[in-house]
């Protein structure tokens, strides 16, 4: 059970055009935003740092920083963000073999070496302590620009406030996240768990 009730999308009318986005690109408003909503101005700045963070016009391929998000999620612990990082990815373009096969990303035959070594970092940079090592970063940058290495690295940054903001209201999810976890993520060892509505 949520520990702060998701507010009304109507609640601040200020909001309208920032939860438009997310109905856009989602199809819906996330319920760690309308809990987040008792302060609008941390909805509207963090609106606007998400928007950054997924700048299409980016060298990181949308979908993949979606793998990035579910991969830096897994580390902190967090079904709620893995679960929507599931259901964005596929709205980004990653197959479903690719993500139902995320936790075996090493060997697996979706993924390629850049990918390996991102995927890497990605589970390194969000795990406490930070586990990034100068060896990781180097192979890091024999794959993926330093421009890039920025854009995925902000991916992490902002899972890690999502991450603690609805492990900590086990904010609950909603239908579509849902579903698309129970799908293709059980067997990665997927569980609602807290954040059952």
């Amino acid at each position: 059970m949520s520990r702060l009730s998701p507010l009304p999308t109507d609640q601040h009318a200020e909001l309208a055009e920032r939860f438009a986005f997310f109905e856009k690109t989602l199809g819906f408003v996330p319920n760690s935003l309308l809990t987040m909503q008792r302060k609008p101005k941390l909805v509207d700045a963090f609106i606007q740092f998400s928007a950054a963070v997924y700048d299409p016009d980016g060298e990181v391929d949308l979908g993949f920083k979606r793998l990035v998000a579910h991969v830096a999620s897994s580390a902190a612990g967090c079904q709620y963000c893995k679960a929507h990082t599931a259901v964005s990815a596929k709205r980004h373009g990653i197959p479903v073999e690719k993500l139902e096969d995320i936790w075996n990303y090493r060997n697996s035959e979706h993924y390629s070496d850049a990918e390996h070594v991102a995927l890497d970092f990605a589970l390194a940079a969000a795990s406490q302590p930070n586990d990034v090592t100068d060896q990781l970063f180097d192979e890091l940058r024999r794959h993926w620009s330093e421009e890039a290495v920025v854009e995925m690295l902000s991916v992490i940054g902002l899972f890690g406030f999502f991450n603690r903001w609805n492990d900590s209201l086990a904010t609950p999810l909603e239908a579509e996240p849902l579903e698309t976890a129970q799908a293709h993520l059980t067997q990665g060892g997927w569980q609602a768990g807290k954040h059952m509505s």
